[in-house]
């Protein structure tokens, strides 16, 4: 297919902070979109990526299959038990990363939950995402508590670990996130799991002040967004990136193949416009 808008980014990256650190520089606020690796396959992921990095894309999040997402709304629960009924693996996600990296210059933050972390162990784990070309990781299921195993040899391996804010966080515990946290920090802008909502939370800018008041480093907003309107809202507030992930999904899992990466491209596009200076 062709792609309809081919909106690349001046921004050469290396890692998720250098990325963030030219956009700051360029009075930009980034646009990250999350995918399901596999969904509807592995083909279309690998276009897709491609086709988010071309449509205005700054930082990429792409979920590795889990069979018990609890962070995750029913549109993306839905797309990694289809990917997993396929037969999709880590590895499987991991082969496509490196293929399509040296094709993008979008950072590829990797999602996935602890336990694949676990059972292969945190050194192999990071020695093959680090492999693949990965620059981030957000694990949802990992508390600040026990993140110091993760967080310390994903340093030294150039790997960004980027935590959560949860909106009931009390500001003690959004400091010690904040202080923890790598590449960037992730705001959860509502109670519960991911997916579309007609509008943002009324508590998110009150929310990205209090953050603001304990940190300097960039803040993505995510859980709910899925209109340009509401990323505008995102970035006028002070959100130094916008997240969006089940409309995404949702659209790469709708008609077939050629219909679905044009309706991401022209999505993302609308995204990126909204929240251009």
């Amino acid at each position: 297919m062709k792609n309809r808008y081919l909106f690349y980014s001046n921004i050469a990256m290396t890692s998720v902070s250098q990325c963030f650190a030219s956009l700051k520089q360029a009075g930009q606020c980034a646009l990250i979109p999350f995918i399901t690796a596999g969904d509807p396959d592995l083909e279309t992921t690998a276009k897709a990526l491609q086709i988010l990095d071309q449509n205005g894309a700054d930082l990429i999040e792409l979920g590795v299959p889990y069979s018990d997402p609890l962070a995750d709304g029913p549109v993306i629960q839905a797309a990694a038990t289809r990917a997993l009924q396929k037969g999709v693996t880590l590895d499987d996600v991991l082969a496509l990363v490196t293929d399509v990296v040296p094709k993008i210059q979008a950072p590829i933050i990797l999602f996935t939950y602890y336990n694949p972390i676990f059972s292969r162990g945190v050194e192999a784990f990071l020695d093959k995402i680090v492999a693949a070309g990965v620059k981030g990781l957000v694990v949802p299921d990992l508390p600040l508590e026990e993140a110091e195993n993760l967080l310390q040899p994903a340093a030294a391996k150039g790997i960004e670990v980027i935590l959560l804010v949860a909106p009931t966080s009390p500001l003690e515990r959004i400091e010690a996130i904040a202080k923890k946290s790598q590449g960037f920090i992730y705001l959860v802008s509502v109670t519960g799991v991911t997916g579309m909502r007609s509008q943002v939370a009324s508590g998110v800018e009150a929310l990205l002040t209090s953050l603001r008041s304990a940190t300097d480093k960039p803040i993505g907003v995510g859980f709910g967004i899925s209109e340009p309107e509401q990323a505008a809202k995102m970035k006028q507030w002070g959100a130094d990136a916008v997240i969006v992930g089940s409309a995404f999904v949702k659209r790469l899992a709708q008609g077939d193949s050629e219909s679905a990466l044009n309706s991401v491209a022209e999505f993302c596009h609308s995204l990126k416009m909204a929240i251009k200076s």
